[in-house]
């Protein structure tokens, strides 16, 4: 079992996004920018803050050479991890942690990534929200990106692609899909009586 997470599967933008997703972000209670600190805040390989301007935390990881580790802030006391990677299949991912935050705390943070997903221009091909940490955020990238037919156990929330869901839905039976605002397809067990 892992710590609570949210995992966001989109694919690579050809015109990076980072800004318009921190905008949507700050509308929905996170924020980029420490409150006290007045920078964007990166975690290096020992998991020390380093200080940067949201340019040029946008410029690298629009430059898609490396993975980063930053922080969102609820408040100057509360941040939530945010893991930016890049795929070799075109596609990036962002999981962010949901560890040591209050149950309203964690709905700010989805509201702000189903908020993102379905404004940015970008085509998103899954969004998993596993609160309880039931599973782990890298069993997803098999049936997500690879076609994988293993599929992990379903979190609290599954929002796929369509076509993803086509293929879910065929592979587990015990599961319905129903057609958000935001085009994607949530999952969920089908209720029996």
């Amino acid at each position: 079992m892992t710590d609570g997470f949210i995992r966001w599967y989109r694919e690579s933008a050809a015109t990076p996004v980072f800004a318009a997703q921190a905008e949507l972000f700050e509308a929905h209670g996170l924020r980029l920018v420490h409150p006290a600190k007045g920078a964007a805040v990166v975690l290096d390989v020992e998991g020390d803050d380093v200080l940067m301007s949201p340019e040029e935390l946008g410029r690298l990881l629009g430059l898609r050479i490396a993975s980063l580790t930053m922080n969102w802030w609820l408040s100057a006391d509360v941040d939530v991890v945010d893991e930016y990677a890049y795929e070799p299949l075109g596609c990036e991912t962002q999981t962010l942690w949901l560890d040591g935050l209050t149950p309203e705390q964690a709905d700010t943070v989805e509201a702000a990534v189903l908020a993102s997903a379905a404004a940015l221009p970008v085509p998103t091909r899954a969004v998993i929200v596993d609160r309880k940490g039931v599973g782990d955020p890298g069993a997803w990238d098999s049936p997500v990106l690879y076609d994988g037919e293993n599929l992990p156990p379903v979190p609290d929330r599954l929002l796929l692609h369509p076509l993803l869901a086509d293929r879910f839905l065929t592979a587990r039976p015990e599961l319905s899909g129903e057609t958000t605002e935001g085009g994607l397809t949530a999952l969920t067990p089908v209720r029996t009586r």
